[in-house]
């Protein structure tokens, strides 16, 4: 919505609020609403589900974006209504770059393969977007651990490059939608356990076979937990 008022005899138009050239929300957004500008504010959502769950991307505000709203409000020290008005927005576009990925994490840092994104197993598009979307649940991560650096060190993956590595055939990193994180400012287990409320179906960690050097993060059709060292 743009705002016209007057001031004098001068007339003004105010755009709405904007930190960068990612993308602009233009009106309120609340339970029952639908539209594109639903789906920008879920990806962005994508990290708040609650424990096990998983925020679908849908374009349609129900139940389960009102909650995963509030979460993200609730996490920033917002007024936790379930309702996204200006305030929900400001921060969005605070933790947001030009590219609209967050502002703690990379195209490039999820994606030490190739530029084009092509090769895996899904288009080029397909893996970028599910790239976006992990990022969003590492941003919420991120901030759920205080807002330590975590340490990316493997993303996406097309088949050449997954082959060089030893992947499996059927890796989620031909998908785009992994991550592999290593230890750091956190623990390997203190990554996995906390990445159960962040919205990823498979969490596989130390104690799995190949995994006690990184935790690694998806999101498959289903859920899949393990990290045996960690009680998980």
């Amino acid at each position: 919505m743009v705002l016209t008022f007057m001031t004098g005899t001068a007339v003004v138009t105010a755009a709405p609020a904007q930190a960068d050239g990612c993308y602009t929300w233009s009106r309120t957004l609340r339970e029952g609403t639908s539209g594109a500008d639903v789906t920008q504010l879920q990806i962005r959502l994508s990290g708040y589900p609650g424990q096990g769950a998983v925020l679908a991307v849908d374009g349609s505000f129900g139940p389960a974006t009102k909650a995963a709203l509030k979460r993200f409000q609730s996490a920033y020290g917002l007024a936790s209504d379930g309702v996204a008005g200006p305030a929900t927005y400001s921060k969005i576009y605070a933790l947001q770059d030009n590219d609209c990925t967050p502002v703690h994490f990379s195209y490039a840092e999820l994606n030490k393969c190739n530029s084009t994104w092509s090769g895996g197993a899904v288009s080029a598009a397909t893996a970028k977007s599910n790239a976006l979307r992990t990022m969003w649940k590492l941003e919420a991560l991120r901030h759920a651990l205080g807002d330590k650096p975590i340490r990316v060190t493997s993303g996406f993956r097309s088949k050449s490059c997954n082959s060089a590595v030893g992947g499996a055939t059927n890796s989620r990193h031909l998908y785009g939608d992994s991550a592999d994180l290593g230890a750091g400012p956190h623990s390997l287990c203190t990554l996995a356990k906390q990445a159960r409320n962040h919205g990823f179906r498979g969490i596989l960690g130390p104690g799995y076979p190949g995994h006690n050097d990184h935790t690694h993060v998806d999101h498959r059709a289903s859920r899949h937990w393990s990290a045996p060292t960690c009680g998980i």
